[in-house]
């Protein structure tokens, strides 16, 4: 089994060292910190897990979301002698997906020749100060791209990354003749588009905590709704916004605080993290970003090929399907999907193919 959590947009957690170092405001009050310290580990210390716990993903059959160092940073320096042994636990288990979450985006950058498929990239953004770190985000060629706007602690404009996540080709491609489909890209090749697939935000956490304001909130659901971008709200952290209160639950609070700034008086209640709840304007957003699976086909393809229950995309050139991938030996990883209807491997021939 694996290690099952609490947090809300994933299925276990995965901690193959454990032990951060602060780098910004969003640090300021870390859950890890907290959980660590009541476990009798030393946060400030980065330590690799005994073997038991670091290779536990190749025990772990069935396909599971995993957020891969929920108490330390996959690319903190004091595990670089670590990482690449993760790195290939990642690369044999691909029927997991492993949600990797950094404040270093920088030192995601050795590491992108190769990026595994079912590895998600994601980082964080606290405040507006830090959304720079998207721009190095865009330059890793994960499947999924994310950011934790968690915790919320300003208003956060993440408009010029919500943009196609895609890889795309110049020309037509949906002519079925392989030749033509190549001769129609005319040697402008792959241009890549890595916009966010995926946007978290969430309050803080803890008897430091600070409020978030639900207007910073809204902005950014609102920015994912006209990109069409996935939005999964977590949860308001400690403090209530009045407004989101149910009857009396203001009143009965222990703690209020008020304050008057450009949305009018805002005012909240502290009621505890698990009373909060993840309810924005009478709803619960819960939203998450669609994949496909990049290994299926090699554990559990059916004799025909395709996935229980029904038929599977397949690759124009070769013939493969989602289901029953090709193996991508520049990558030693099975193949993705770049279209519809053309996996990774027969792209990148198409691309060598116009440049001789």
């Amino acid at each position: 089994m694996a290690e099952k959590t609490g947090i809300e947009w994933t299925d276990a957690t995965w901690n193959p060292w454990y032990g951060c170092k602060r780098v910004s405001p969003g640090c300021a009050n870390c859950y890890a910190d907290r959980d660590m310290t009541r476990f009798g580990k030393d946060f400030k210390t980065v330590t690799r897990a005994a073997d038991h716990t670091f290779y536990a993903p190749l025990r772990w059959k069935e396909p599971q979301r995993i957020f891969t160092c929920s108490w330390s940073d996959f690319f903190i320096a004091q595990a670089d002698e670590w990482r690449e042994e993760a790195w290939s636990i990642i690369k044999r288990t691909p029927q997991h997906q492993y949600q990797i979450l950094t404040k270093r985006p920088g030192r995601m950058l050795p590491w992108v020749n190769g990026w595994p498929v079912n590895a998600w990239a994601g980082t964080s953004v606290e405040e507006q100060k830090y959304a720079p770190r998207l721009d190095v985000l865009a330059q890793v060629p994960a499947a999924i791209r994310f950011v934790s706007v968690e915790p919320l602690l300003g208003p956060v404009d993440l408009r010029s990354w919500l943009k196609p996540s895609a890889m795309m080709v110049h020309g037509d491609l949906s002519s079925p003749d392989t030749a033509a489909a190549i001769a129609a890209v005319g040697g402008a090749a792959f241009r890549q588009e890595w916009g966010l697939s995926w946007v978290i935000v969430g309050g803080e956490s803890g008897p430091q905590a600070r409020p978030m304001h639900p207007q910073w909130v809204r902005d950014i659901r609102d920015q994912c709704l006209r990109a069409s971008v996935p939005f999964f709200f977590k949860q308001w952290g400690e403090w209530l916004p009045e407004e989101q209160c149910v009857e009396g639950q203001f009143r009965a609070a222990r703690e209020r605080y008020g304050e008057e700034d450009e949305y009018g008086l805002q005012r909240w209640a502290f009621v505890g993290k698990k009373a909060t709840g993840a309810l924005l304007d009478g709803r619960e957003w819960r939203e998450m970003p669609e994949t496909t699976s990049p290994w299926a086909g090699r554990t559990t393809t059916k004799s025909d090929g395709n996935p229980p229950g029904g038929s599977s995309m397949r690759c124009r050139v070769c013939g493969c399907s989602e289901f029953n991938a090709c193996w991508d030996e520049v990558l030693d990883q099975p193949c993705h999907w770049v279209e519809v209807d053309l996996c990774s491997v027969c792209a990148r021939l198409a691309v060598r193919t116009i440049g001789t």
